[in-house]
């Protein structure tokens, strides 16, 4: 009996059939292109689409037309990411072997000389960014100088690879720097991006140049920038053509800069991906607030941590001995400087409000990584010292802050050692781009993964002073070699002011010794003119 039902269903399953065989099952064999940002539409090739019922991008189902039985043009979804592109027809399901990236759009915001703790007095900033990303409370610069850490974000290599080591010659400023053939906007431009940098480019940039570098759609540069005029009365160069700005309240740079760049953000189609280099002057010296911000932060309460006009200084190198104690002139001097300082970032704080907004009335804030950070830090009387290019932590460490919606980050303040130098090669893996040369690392695993595998240590460089190299690990041990022979340990965690020097203490004999031998071998080629050691 039991194989005659079995016959029986099977006779009746091939007369509900028409005696037809089952579908056959689709195969994807490829797609085109292999990234781009939503809204994009992607050409799937393979066969068995006749009866698709669905695509999808990494699990996200997106609108699509089957063009014949061989081809699918899709749109990639919103609330799409990166991963794998699925076709289910009648016959069943199938999968790329390789994932489509899904482009995200790029702001990258470029303070210059922001101290890492003048964020707080920035509320757009810390709304914005902060309180919907990560803030990375290790945020540093390898070689605290704006052109040297403005050509290592650009292409992510160290001043030892790029050979830009000052702002200005024989070893520094925009002549020197020979790799714009190769930086962020070649590689994204060449992936599709529209690409756009609105500010600060490099220094020694002019005056009177007009040379546009390679993989920029949208240009708008100061001239010369760091000369003193770069708020009022300063020139841009505007697409190949300059334009001076008076000194009006309309002319106040950061607003100008700051409607270029939403300019350029509602101007670009969505269906193509942007990246933004927005590089506004503010707080560089000689500083000075939008005309509506003068006064604001007026009285504010001085600035006195421990190592403020350090009393004893007989464990630093010579230079710093040789500094006299701060005047009371010169203290109210510094103090008027910090108010400017933190009055002149409010226009930044509008800008980067602007800027969201016009992401947001685009449709494109969740798809877009904003970064941001400063270029350098600045001393305001520790160790008696005003300036930055020294390797103490004022000067080293930055603002940084990250914010991705697509991710949906939870709020946090992560505490790995984030570099410039991870600047270029971040924003190339988010963009689904080769970073050649790179000496950073891809830190978007750290964003996601608060528990990631990451660097314990980093190199510091400088020619400044006879040159230096040193390590700062994540410990909070920081170690220097100066030209001059003499050399600086400091333990952060018992001593976060740098007051004390322990290189020379009998105690950390080893430690010294074991960083000494560390930065030796990292620091090659070391800093132009820099004795080995």
């Amino acid at each position: 009996g039991g194989v005659f039902t079995i016959i029986l269903i099977a006779a009746i399953s091939a007369a509900c059939t028409g005696g037809q065989s089952a579908p056959t099952p689709p195969t994807l064999a490829s797609f085109s292109p292999a990234r781009g940002p939503v809204g994009a539409k992607v050409v799937v090739t393979g066969s068995g689409f006749t009866s698709a019922k669905a695509v999808s991008f990494n699990g996200t189902e997106a609108r699509f037309t089957v063009d014949t039985d061989r081809q699918i043009t899709a749109v990639v979804p919103r609330h799409a990411t990166t991963g794998s592109v699925s076709v289910v027809a009648r016959g069943g399901t199938a999968t790329g072997t390789s994932p489509f990236t899904v482009q995200p759009n790029v702001v990258f915001i470029l303070t210059d000389d922001q101290r890492y703790d003048m964020l707080r007095r920035m509320p757009t900033v810390m709304g914005g960014l902060v309180d919907r990303g990560v803030r990375f409370a290790n945020g540093f610069v390898v070689n605290p100088l704006c052109c040297p850490s403005r050509t290592s974000i650009l292409t992510g290599q160290y001043s030892h690879t790029t050979g830009v080591w000052r702002n200005i010659g024989p070893d520094g400023g925009f002549p020197t720097f020979h790799s714009d053939g190769s930086t962020i906007a070649t590689w994204l431009h060449g992936a599709g991006y529209r690409t756009a940098l609105i500010g600060k480019y490099l220094n020694n940039y002019g005056p009177g140049n007009t040379y546009i570098p390679p993989g920029w759609d949208r240009w708008t540069a100061f001239e010369n920038p760091g000369t003193g005029g770069d708020y009022y009365g300063y020139q841009l160069n505007v697409g190949g053509r300059l334009v001076s700005y008076g000194n009006g309240p309309a002319d106040y740079s950061t607003d100008v800069l700051a409607a270029g760049a939403v300019g350029f953000i509602r101007t670009t189609p969505t269906s193509r991906p942007l990246f933004l280099y927005f590089a506004p002057f503010a707080p560089h010296g000689p500083t000075i607030p939008a005309p509506r911000d003068v006064g604001a932060f007026s009285g504010l309460a001085p600035l006195r941590p421990p190592s403020f006009n350090e009393r004893d200084v007989s464990d630093k190198p010579l230079f710093v001995r040789r500094q006299r104690p701060l005047t009371v002139g010169r203290t109210a001097t510094i103090d008027v400087r910090r108010e400017r300082a933190f009055e002149s970032l409010l226009a930044v704080d509008d800008a980067v409000g602007r800027i969201l907004a016009a992401l947001r009335d685009t449709g494109r804030l969740r798809d877009t990584l904003v970064l941001f950070m400063s270029d350098n830090g600045y001393l305001l009387g520790e160790h008696r010292l005003v300036g930055k290019d020294v390797p103490y932590e004022e000067s080293i460490r930055v603002p940084f802050a990250v914010r991705w919606d697509r991710l949906q980050l939870s709020p946090r303040t992560d505490r790995h050692l984030i570099l410039n130098v991870d600047v270029a090669p971040t924003i190339a893996a988010a963009a689904g781009v080769p970073a050649p040369g790179v000496e950073g690392a891809n830190f978007l695993p750290v964003l996601t993964e608060p528990g990631a595998s990451w660097r314990s240590r980093f190199l510091i460089e400088s020619v400044t002073r006879g040159g230096y190299c040193g390590v700062h690990t994540s410990r909070g041990q920081i170690f220097v070699h100066w030209g001059t022979g003499e050399e600086e340990l400091y333990i952060l965690s018992s001593d976060p002011y740098q007051l004390n020097n322990q290189a020379r203490s009998a105690v950390w004999r080893p430690v010294v010794r074991g960083l000494r031998s560390w930065t030796r071998q990292h620091c090659t080629p070391r800093p132009p003119g820099m004795p080995a050691f």
